[in-house]
């Protein structure tokens, strides 16, 4: 199997300091700084907006004794200005706070946001969404759930959260990522791997 690591690190970077430039429900910053190009010489200054969101983590949610996947649904204001209904189903997922562990922030949030408990989790991969001017990495995981009685509305009101919940059968979860119904990053990851590891998944968790 091929791997790949660049050989370049933070050695090739010269960082020259920073400024803050909003802090509410987000943190913004102006970073300046220069890097070492592939030809050896150094670039100009740079100053670049970044958008400081830290780390979060989300999780799909299956259940493989009736084969079924468990999505959210809950509406996104990054869509708000698109054609897109700004009502999104996804996976569940969190922000972490302070030195949480992501596998414990995604098991509370699937009984936050879904009411399901997490019996068993499996880690699918790390990746920053968006790292030309957002310094967010996300953890995600396959978790499983017994989604014999998935179903509802949840969310905590003191954060305005109205999520309706979803249980549908594997194989349509499959044809709603073909058709595209499914537009958002964290859900397509986790779908997509579940499409090769399916196999293997069933083996380790299990199906009648």
């Amino acid at each position: 199997m091929t791997s790949y690591k660049s050989d370049r690190d933070h050695d090739d970077v010269e960082f020259l300091g920073s400024e803050l430039l909003h802090a509410a429900f987000f943190r913004f910053e102006k970073w300046r700084y220069r890097f070492r190009k592939f030809d050896g010489q150094w670039s100009s200054i740079l100053e670049r907006d970044l958008l400081v969101r830290g780390k979060a983590a989300a999780v799909l949610l299956f259940d493989p004794n009736l084969d079924k996947i468990v999505l959210i649904e809950q509406i996104r204001t990054g869509v708000l200005r698109r054609k897109a209904s700004p009502w999104m189903l996804e996976i569940v997922a969190g922000i972490v706070h302070d030195d949480e562990d992501e596998a414990d922030l995604v098991r509370r949030e699937a009984v936050e946001e879904a009411g399901l408990a997490v019996k068993d989790l499996l880690p699918i991969c790390h990746y920053y969404p968006s790292p030309g001017g957002c310094d967010e990495l996300v953890s995600l995981f396959c978790g499983r759930v017994d989604a014999s009685d998935a179903g509802g509305i949840h969310g905590l009101d003191d954060e305005d959260e109205d999520i309706l919940v979803h249980s549908i059968p594997l194989q349509d979860a499959f044809g709603l990522l073909a058709q595209g119904a499914l537009n958002n990053a964290p859900t397509i990851i986790a779908m997509q791997w579940l499409q090769l590891h399916l196999a293997a998944v069933r083996q380790q968790w299990g199906k009648p």
